[in-house]
């Protein structure tokens, strides 16, 4: 898999201000927290990004992103000393850079690794948990005697990070609003795709092609079971009968029944009500393709929509697709998440309203 970060690093965007860097070991692992430097003594009041890098990365690849987001908050507020302050923390993923134990567990089935389906899931998965567990001890370490006070979390990840970030967004209450840039929703859906692109027996074997890949070697039963615990799509649509037969989701999804919204409308309240999201895509990326997870976010975007049945949760969604980006950080991209996380910060808890939103946009 080659570098997704490359194309920003090749762009005409103008290169950020580097912003200060200071490393920690909290929890045993290597932390480094950016923008304590630049935080104003009068800003009680802390926003914490939390930066997840792709996968065969390591936390150093997200320095940029976190100077461009600091910058852009920083330059926004100047005048206003005691305005909300704004830091980034970035960390190597599990069986990454120094956290790095088994090479093959991170590569893909054409690579050689045949349990590439639940390697992958649960690296991310356990990102998401190192995630919420960082976030128990990051102020007692960088704020020992209450300097300034985390009183809100963000999450931003790339392709294997935005897997996490969608993670993170859902299982953490802390985390209040995410960035997902080429990730995906439904990891069943991406990954019996690729199984099928990748020609394993498990899918050429079975009659009709595909039929049994649920359950074989490459998904046993109880990985799938663990998948509908823990990844959005597999856990929300399993609370409703979507009419699928197949090993993948196809086709539009059903509205939900009365009864079926409400066993939804608690997991969705307890999960995501309230919470700003920004998921950002590649139109011809083949890696993780937008239509792998697209049956099961323009289900969401319908029922989160001001006049959809979970309306009043206020959630607001962001669909962007840079039309002509394969699997790679544009800089159309990047000004994108910076954009939208200046303006979650500038959000006041008034300003975000009861009602849900959806926008959609190529550009």
């Amino acid at each position: 898999m080659t570098d997704p970060m490359k194309t920003l690093d090749d762009s005409d965007r103008p290169k950020p201000t580097p912003v200060s860097q200071k490393a920690y070991v909290i929890a045993g692992i290597s932390v480094t927290v950016f923008g304590l430097e630049e935080l104003r003594p009068q800003a009680k009041d802390v926003a914490c990004l939390w930066l997840l890098h792709p996968r065969l990365a390591t936390q150093e690849r997200m320095s940029g992103i976190a100077a461009s987001a600091i910058g852009d908050w920083n330059g926004k507020t100047q005048q206003t000393p005691s305005a909300k302050g704004l830091i980034a923390v970035s960390f190597d993923q599990r069986n990454h850079g120094t956290r790095l134990v088994d090479p093959l567990a991170n590569e893909a089935w054409r690579q050689g690794n045949p349990r590439h389906a639940q390697d992958m899931f649960s690296v991310f998965q356990g990102t998401a948990r190192d995630t919420s567990l960082l976030m128990d001890y990051l102020a007692s370490f960088i704020f020992p005697n209450g300097e300034h006070q985390i009183s809100e979390n963000l999450v931003l990840g790339v392709s294997l990070g935005g897997h996490a970030a969608w993670s993170c967004l859902l299982h953490d209450p802390r985390m209040t609003a995410g960035v997902i840039i080429i990730g995906c929703p439904d990891y069943l859906n991406l990954m019996v795709d690729r199984a099928r692109l990748s020609k394993l027996p498990s899918w050429t074997k079975s009659n009709p092609p595909g039929s049994e890949i649920l359950g074989s070697e490459a998904f046993p039963n109880s990985f799938v079971d663990i998948v509908k615990k823990y990844d959005p799509a597999s856990l929300i649509l399993s609370h409703m009968d979507t009419g699928s037969s197949g090993p993948g989701r196809e086709g539009p999804l059903p509205e939900p029944t009365n009864k079926e919204q409400h066993q939804l409308r608690p997991l969705l309240s307890r999960c995501l009500a309230g919470k700003r999201i920004l998921n950002i895509s590649g139109g011809v990326d083949k890696l993780v393709p937008y239509h792998r997870g697209e049956v099961f976010l323009t289900w969401f975007k319908k029922a989160i929509a001001a006049n959809g049945w979970f309306g009043d949760g206020g959630v607001t969604f962001e669909d962007i697709i840079d039309q002509s980006a394969g699997h790679e950080v544009t800089a159309n991209m990047a000004d994108e998440a910076i954009r939208f996380i200046s303006e979650t910060l500038a959000a006041s808890d008034d300003d975000r309203g009861r009602w849900g939103s959806v926008r959609e946009s190529k550009i």
